[in-house]
């Protein structure tokens, strides 16, 4: 099969595995804004925030460190024995630590000791998934992956919709129900789900641990430690620029107002999750080519074709999402009361985007394996965001946080493309990405600024502009449809 199409094969089908989880999270938006006043969504927000910044920490680069030596390495089994008993002796630690530390961890957090300690349980059982997934994705098992990813999307939103939706009336007429009800229980509840689905998603890869037999082998370990350890720093900076803004604004705004903001800028932040959804999707697709493909003939060729047609997607998918985001907005945040922050919505697809176009130009320092450029530039990031933060939120609040992430997303983005182009250069058509975009941002801003919910010329925009992709890149396209 042509690497193309498989290469987009694999794409689709892990992009479903993956976008149905995250897609979860833009689901659960309605029933959450629904249910929960902005104070508690805003509550949910924060502890979220630290749950990504430690499901990082946990992962400590060692997803990334497996791909490419179980692409490079000749004993694959070492490679897959040695990164797992790291896994398990590092979240084992890490549960008895944080126990050891709980007290202290909650007086910094303000987080309530019953949901810091499903977090730590969450973290835990999700750390340890991390290779067996990765070795699903390195052994081209996509079907295996989404099935078991759909398994823990279904299971975590069925226990969202009972818990918060039917279980108070299930309540007042059984005894049952009634002993697990607990009132102002709702934040907790989300996290439980989450814990159940987690323990059933490891039960379900129990298949690779069986294989699983103590050999450790401390060279390699070293090795992938050694390559790993950048790309920790790379992913603490990249979670900091996702979701530090939420801290900031918890401790910078009144008291009084700053759950209420948190909650409604959060809300909105979801609607740029388009974005993330579709270069997450297309990210888990490309990363086991990229280092693959590393050593083929002409790799710097496949890699600038794919970069291009990531950015020609991005592009449709900002310019389709702002043309149709008031009716977005109607269905997955019915209460009007959190649409105050849909001015954010423009800035943050834009910066999804940005985000994505950083991770297709990061092939360079990967597949060289010069990881720790990754760590600088996501920190250069981090240094964008929180200082930006610290200097707008007094100044214009949320919009300040929103402002942010779309500078650290697209300084990270220019650096990777400038070092990448000295240390690995790649013949990227940049002159044509550079034109779809500005085109893409300039017709979303003519219709979100301009033109809003005036669906007549939102429409003849996306129709120009697909238009003028066609045919600029007809011949491509057919060449590529046809081949074998």
């Amino acid at each position: 099969m042509n690497i193309y199409k498989k290469l987009f094969q694999n794409t689709f089908i892990y992009g479903v595995a993956t976008v149905i989880p995250r897609m979860l999270s833009v689901i659960l938006v309605p029933l959450y804004t629904g249910v929960l006043a902005n104070t508690s969504f805003g509550d949910y927000s924060i502890i979220f925030s630290y749950f990504v910044i430690f499901n990082v920490i946990l992962a400590y680069g060692m997803e990334t460190a497996f791909f490419r030596f179980y692409n490079k390495e000749k004993d694959k089994s070492q490679v897959v024995q040695t990164s797992t008993w790291s896994i398990i002796v590092t979240t084992t630690a890490f549960v008895i630590l944080a126990y050891l530390c709980m007290s202290s961890i909650q007086n910094f957090t303000r987080i309530s000791s019953r949901n810091l300690e499903l977090i730590i349980w969450i973290l835990a059982l999700d750390a340890l998934a991390i290779i067996p997934f990765a070795w699903l994705r390195a052994n081209s098992k996509p079907v295996k992956f989404a099935i078991i990813k759909t398994v823990n999307v279904a299971i975590n939103l069925g226990l969202n919709v009972f818990f918060l939706l039917y279980l108070k009336d299930l309540a007042a007429s059984s005894a049952f129900f009634n002993s697990i009800y607990i009132p102002g229980f709702e934040v907790s509840y989300i996290f439980i789900s989450l814990i159940i689905a987690s323990a059933i998603t490891l039960l379900l890869l129990t298949p690779f641990y069986k294989r699983i037999q103590f050999q450790f082998d401390w060279e390699l370990w070293k090795s992938m430690l050694k390559y790993a350890l950048p790309v920790l720093v790379a992913g603490v900076a990249f979670s900091v620029n996702e979701v530090v803004d939420r801290l900031f604004l918890e401790r910078m705004l009144p008291e009084n107002i700053a759950k209420e903001q948190i909650g409604i800028y959060s809300a909105c932040y979801k609607l740029g999750m388009f974005m993330t959804l579709f270069a997450t999707a297309f990210r888990l697709g490309i990363e086991p080519f990229f280092f693959s493909h590393a050593s083929s003939k002409s790799p710097k060729t496949a890699y600038a074709m794919i970069t291009k047609y990531f950015v020609i997607i991005g592009t449709l998918i900002l310019l389709f999402v702002i043309v149709f985001v008031d009716l977005f907005k109607v269905l997955l945040i019915q209460d009007e009361s959190y649409w105050e922050a849909m001015k954010i919505v423009p800035i943050i697809l834009l910066a999804n985007l940005f985000l994505g176009i950083y991770h297709n130009l990061s092939v360079w320092y990967k597949v060289t394996d010069k990881t720790r450029y990754g760590a600088y530039i996501s920190s250069i990031g981090a240094v964008f965001t929180i200082g930006i933060n610290l200097w707008l939120i007094p100044i214009i609040g949320y919009v300040g946080s929103a402002i942010a992430t779309l500078a650290a997303y697209g300084s990270m983005m220019l650096i990777s493309f400038f070092l990448g182009q000295k240390h690995y250069a790649i013949p990227y058509k940049y002159g044509k990405m550079l034109i779809y975009l500005c085109v893409s941002v300039l017709f979303s801003l003519i219709s979100f600024y301009y033109f809003r919910e005036n669906y007549a010329v939102g429409i003849m925009l996306i129709l120009i502009f697909c238009a003028g992709i066609f045919f600029n890149e007809k011949k491509e396209l057919f060449r590529l449809i046809n081949s074998k």
